[in-house]
């Protein structure tokens, strides 16, 4: 009886162990230089449900995040539009103060005049190139008085408001919707009106005012103190409305930023590879290749035709 030195079956079974551990190598080296279990789903198929609610939930939150920078961007421009009208309010009250105190108005209608426009330009702020205070009317300038001269012309101080009354909303997070919105009518009329009853009584008989101030210009500006710290006090407590927004904002940020690396985590835990393990199994791959591939030659070298020359 003859013992066959190879077959076709033997052949076979060698060729499929090194295909085997060929692939098994690739796989991974895959895992190694990628550093996850897997390239799609389907390497994924006991979590794959998981992992597509999972990437579901990071696509949502990185859309709030992305808009919350936007929103924080604008808050920031708007509490430094309402921080220039509450100054401009101070500084006339400041202007008043400082006339009593050395009884004279040589620069003062001036000296408000700049006031006027310092306030109008916050009201009149913009951010990527639409007006904040402004309501729907983004396009539109929403305060158009430029001048003292302008509040006591005839029209009421309404006509110089050009804002609707549609105030913008945005919402946070999935639980979280806040009015962000200010319109420049509910922080400017009164101050408005302010300054039209100073220029009113620049303009009437007590008035102008320059030089030596009489004693019915002490005693108008001795009265507008109160009113101006009143004009002050209202448009802090708008800055103190944008801030609680602001602080709002920036706390939601941080839970979806907690949010979010809770989510890597969990993903992470699915997805990414064990180096350690995929550095050994890579070992183990190659050394099953070279192992096959060895075989696979002795085979070849055990050939009955090797035998016979």
């Amino acid at each position: 009886m003859v013992t066959r030195v190879t077959t076709s079956g033997n052949y076979s079974a060698v060729l499929s162990n090194l295909l085997a551990a060929q692939k098994n190598q690739m796989e991974a080296g895959d895992k190694v230089a990628t550093r996850k279990n897997g390239q799609n789903l389907k390497d994924y198929a006991k979590s794959s449900e998981l992992l597509t609610a999972m990437r579901s939930v990071q696509t949502r939150l990185s859309v709030y995040e992305d808009q919350n920078k936007l929103l924080s961007d604008k808050l920031d421009t708007q509490n430094t539009a309402i921080t220039r009208v509450a100054d401009a309010a101070q500084a006339v009250r400041q202007l008043f103060a400082e006339a009593l105190a050395s009884g004279r108005a040589d620069t003062l209608v001036e000296d408000v005049q700049g006031q006027l426009r310092n306030a109008v330009e916050g009201m009149n702020a913009r951010y990527g190139g639409k007006y904040v205070f402004a309501g729907g009317q983004v396009d539109t300038r929403p305060v158009t008085a430029t001048s003292l001269a302008d509040l006591t012309a005839g029209p009421p101080i309404a006509s110089f408001f050009q804002n609707d009354q549609f105030k913008v909303t945005a919402k946070l997070d999935e639980a979280t919707t806040v009015t962000t919105g200010l319109l420049a009518n509910d922080m400017g009329t009164d101050l408005l009106a302010a300054f039209q009853s100073f220029q009113a009584f620049n303009e009437g008989g007590s008035g102008p005012f320059g030089g030596q101030l009489t004693a019915a210009q002490q005693t108008f500006l001795e009265n507008q103190l109160a009113t101006w710290d009143s004009v002050r006090a209202d448009v802090t407590q708008m800055a103190a409305y944008n801030g609680v927004n602001q602080k709002r904002l920036e706390t939601i940020a941080d839970d979806l930023k907690t949010r979010q690396n809770s989510l890597a985590g969990m993903l992470g835990d699915i997805t990414d590879a064990d180096m350690a393990e995929a550095a050994a199994q890579l070992q183990q791959a190659q050394l099953s290749v070279q192992s096959a591939a060895y075989v696979f030659q002795s085979l070849q070298e055990s050939s009955l035709i090797n035998l016979l020359r």
